[in-house]
């Protein structure tokens, strides 16, 4: 089972970076979603490929005529937060009333219910997994928001599960969550599947490790594909590889998998995974 997602934010939307936390510095760059929505789009287009659009709440607002094509295309909606902050750098107060800001903005720009969630930069852990009955509480079915393995930020190394299980949580709610797929490597357990991991990768490594395993859980965004995108300045070195290093070759790479790999949305997936068979996991 190979999952489609998109986490659309703007191209500023960098984490770890005081140049562009808030938005009173995303202000000052300029907005390059509807082209990179519209190359996004036409991919999908090309292949006729499914896939789940995980939206900030903040792009709604600005251009809810974005949000709207993209449902209107047919594509699943989620919500990747309002202002795209870290989860654990979030109070629970704070945490539910971007959610729910989020998910309000979303379902009146799509009418219809949002029951998918990503959190920014996967920021669950284990010592925030409060959010997860927050998550439940707002409504959301499904999550998205975990990575399974060591990260700069978030990462929830001992969460005990790659595919595809079922949270149960202290206030008796349970969870479906969908994390990022891992694969083992020299001993550790490595991403291929989105962002700058799939960028960094050579093609035949990552149609390799696609083939490899049974569930593939994939995670792009709009600036992983737009080459043209200015250069933000003040970037540390690392930070500069990380945001900028694959753009060239990242839509041909995309499009070539999208045309040898067949994908499901979050959806379609849901519906195809026999739950009562699922891992069960007790945080």
């Amino acid at each position: 089972m190979n999952i489609l997602t998109f986490d659309i934010e703007e191209w500023f939307h960098i984490l770890d970076e005081s140049s562009t936390k808030t938005e009173n510095e995303w202000l000052n760059y300029e907005s390059r979603i509807h082209k990179n929505v519209d190359r996004i789009l036409l991919m999908l287009s090309d292949n006729n490929a499914s896939a789940t659009f995980f939206c900030l709440g903040w792009v709604a607002d600005k251009h809810p005529d974005i949000i709207k094509k993209i449902s209107d295309n047919g594509y699943e909606i989620g919500t990747h937060s309002y202002y795209h902050q870290l989860a654990y750098e979030q109070t629970p107060e704070e945490f539910k009333r971007d959610l729910k800001r989020s998910i309000d903005v979303l379902e009146n720009a799509t009418g219809k219910k949002i029951k998918s969630y990503r959190a920014p930069g996967f920021s669950i852990k284990q010592e925030n997994n409060w959010a997860l009955e927050i998550i439940t509480e707002q409504g959301i079915e499904y999550d998205c928001s975990i990575f399974p393995a060591k990260r700069g930020h978030g990462g929830y190394e001992d969460f005990g599960s790659s595919e595809p299980c079922i949270i149960k949580l202290p206030n008796g709610s349970e969870l479906k969550e969908f994390p990022v797929s891992t694969k083992n490597f020299l001993g550790e357990k490595i991403i291929f599947s989105g962002g700058g991991y799939f960028r960094l990768f050579p093609y035949s490594f990552i149609k390799r490790s696609f083939d490899e395993l049974d569930y593939n859980m994939t995670y792009f965004h709009p600036r992983d594909f737009d080459k043209d995108q200015p250069l933000i300045k003040n970037l540390s070195l690392m930070r500069r590889f990380k945001s900028y290093y694959g753009l060239s070759k990242a839509e041909n790479k995309l499009r070539k998998l999208l045309k040898e790999i067949e994908f499901v949305s979050l959806s379609e997936a849901n519906e195809k995974i026999n739950w009562s068979k699922a891992k069960k996991l007790t945080l």
